[in-house]
């Protein structure tokens, strides 16, 4: 029986979408992004809202009347990504095309498509610190493990720095391994463990003051990333590789309602050797689209912890 492609491709769709969700040690910020009505292509609406404040209660008047507003803000996704597959014809029959191509579909998202969304959200994010410059929000030059050096003091400076700028609410912190190996050392094993909720999935992380901390690889915590296009020399390999000016992220400290982020992937096309022009082979179209807004008024809530010393000039 022929392959229905439409269907396969449609539930292919929802299937990665959630996958990019859940593994993406970012994932817990697609949540912020509230009832979110995408219909393909870069844009966006998000769901924005405001209400006044409170007001004194009359005796004879009752309560002071309030306003709740509510609209959809219009936003455009600047990462569009994708690549094209084939595979052969002689290779894959309809009986295991499925199969096969969620093999490929997998493996490309999670080695590549993940790696990148994870890296441009935390680059973002560590680049709204350093420019926000709030006193005591960004340090730099602590290489874990130095000697006369604390990752506990660290890493409880930057929750105190938060804190003493008026945010209570719920933290994460986004940490590399080289980092949690010397906090765990340093606690001698007492480091606490939390449960953490993202993409549906629990998990137990490690934790500090009731804050979880995600492990994130290093050559996710960059300051600054150059995304390759795939097609220039050079460049063709695509993906993503640590920006020329960056610097390298120890630590950061995030709250949990500071990021807006989005990934969604569009329509995805496959293609029977039947109908693909150009070979004997399947195709399979992957885009996606993604992108991270951190709102005006909590740009100075992050807290960086970077590995470098602190660069002479402006530029990052």
């Amino acid at each position: 029986m022929p392959i229905n492609t439409m269907e396969t491709a449609t539930i292919f769709q929802k299937q990665l979408d959630q996958i990019a969700v859940r593994e993406a040690t970012t994932g817990w910020m697609d949540a912020n992004a509230g009832k979110v009505k995408y219909n393909g292509g870069a844009e966006v609406k998000i769901p924005k809202m405001s209400v006044q404040g409170m007001g004194d209660y009359d005796r004879d008047e009752g309560y002071a009347q309030g306003s709740v507003t509510f609209t959809y803000e219009t936003r455009t996704m600047t990462q569009d990504r994708g690549r094209k597959f084939q595979l052969d014809a002689m290779d894959v029959d309809e009986t295991d095309f499925v199969v096969t191509a969620a093999s490929v579909m997998a493996e490309f998202q999670r080695d590549f498509v993940i790696p990148e969304i994870d890296a441009y959200r935390l680059s973002n994010i560590a680049n709204t610190a350093i420019d926000a410059k709030k006193a005591g929000m960004v340090n730099y030059g602590y290489t874990p493990g130095a000697t006369g050096t604390s990752a506990l003091r660290k890493l409880k400076e930057g929750i105190k720095a938060i804190r003493e700028s008026g945010y209570n609410g719920p933290l994460v912190i986004h940490a590399t391994d080289e980092f949690i190996m010397e906090l765990e050392l340093e606690l001698s094993e007492k480091i606490r463990s939390i449960t953490f909720s993202k993409g549906g999935i629990q998990t137990n992380v490690p934790s500090v003051d009731e804050v979880p901390i995600i492990p994130t690889s290093a050559n996710r915590m960059y300051t600054a990333i150059t995304i390759y296009d795939g097609k220039t020399e050079g460049q063709k390999v695509g993906g993503y590789t640590k920006g020329t000016t960056a610097l390298d992220t120890n630590f950061m400290i995030i709250p949990r309602i500071t990021p807006i982020a989005v990934t969604k992937q569009d329509k995805m096309r496959i293609f029977t050797p039947e109908n693909y022009q150009k070979a004997n082979a399947w195709s399979m179209d992957y885009r996606r689209f993604h992108d991270i807004w951190i709102p005006d008024n909590k740009k100075d809530s992050i807290y960086v912890n970077i590995k470098d010393a602190e660069p002479e000039s402006d530029e990052k």
